[in-house]
C-alpha cells in the first residue's frame, strides 16, 4: 500500500525545516569570511577577524628558540640584529628594536644575512686556480694565508724603492690596499699605520659607504 502524499501543512513544515537548516548553513559559511566578521566587528582586517582557523594556529619560526644580540656585517653603520637559534640550528636573523642605531630596521643586505649563511652555495673552503690552469683547486686556509703573505712581501722587496733622485723614497707602488665597506675608522687606522709604516704601501684606499 503506498503511503499518502504529505498535506499541505506537512509540506509546508518540511520546507521550513529546509530552509532554517540552509539558513543555518549559510550563515556559518559567512561568518567565516573575514569581510563578513570585519563588518560585524568594525575591525580594520589586521586582528584575529581576517584569520582562518588554519592561521589561528601558526606560531613563527622562532618560537622556542634562543636568541643572542650582534650587528649587520654588511658595511659601518652597524645596524643591531637578533639572532634567533634552536638545538645549534640558525632559524631567523631580524632586526633589533632596541638598537639605538637602526631601531629594528634592516636593509635589503641586512636582511638576507640569514641566507649568506645558509645558502647552499655558500663557499666553506679556499678555492685557488694555479697560473695556466682552467680548474679551480682546494687548499687549507694556512696554506692560503701563508702563500698570500709571502706574495706580498716578494712583491715589496722587488718593488721597494729606498731612494729617488737622491732624495730618501722609502715606499712602493707595487701593491695596492682597498678595504671593505665593514671597516670601521679605528681598523682603518691601524691597516694605513701597517701599510704605509710597515711595507711602504702609498697605495690605499676604502669602500666608504658613511
Amino acid at each position: 500500500m503506498d503511503p499518502a502524499p504529505p498535506t499541505e501543512n506537512e509540506s509546508r513544515a518540511s520546507n521550513s525545516v529546509w530552509i532554517g537548516r540552509s539558513c543555518i548553513v549559510i550563515k556559518k559559511l559567512l561568518s567565516q569570511w573575514p569581510l563578513i566578521r570585519q563588518l560585524q566587528t568594525g575591525a580594520d582586517g589586521t586582528g584575529i577577524e581576517s584569520m582562518t582557523e588554519r592561521t589561528r594556529t601558526l606560531s613563527t619560526k622562532t618560537m622556542g628558540a634562543q636568541v643572542a644580540r650582534s650587528i649587520c656585517p654588511y658595511c659601518a653603520v652597524g645596524c643591531g640584529q637578533l639572532i634567533y637559534h634552536k638545538e645549534n640550528r640558525l632559524v631567523s636573523i631580524e632586526g633589533d628594536p632596541e638598537s639605538p642605531i637602526s631601531r629594528g630596521h634592516l636593509c635589503p643586505k641586512g636582511a638576507d644575512t640569514y641566507e649568506l649563511h645558509t645558502h647552499p652555495g655558500r663557499l666553506k673552503t679556499v678555492k685557488y686556480r694555479a697560473p695556466h690552469a682552467i680548474e679551480w683547486s682546494e687548499i687549507p686556509l694556512d696554506a692560503a694565508m701563508e702563500m698570500v703573505a709571502q706574495r706580498v712581501w716578494e712583491t715589496r722587496e722587488r718593488t721597494f724603492e729606498e731612494t729617488r733622485d737622491g732624495q730618501s723614497l722609502m715606499q712602493t707602488t707595487g701593491l695596492a690596499h682597498l678595504g671593505g665597506a665593514t671597516l670601521d675608522c679605528e681598523e682603518n687606522y691601524l691597516i694605513k699605520k701597517l701599510f704605509t709604516a710597515g711595507l711602504g704601501m702609498v697605495c690605499l684606499s676604502n669602500q666608504a659607504r658613511i
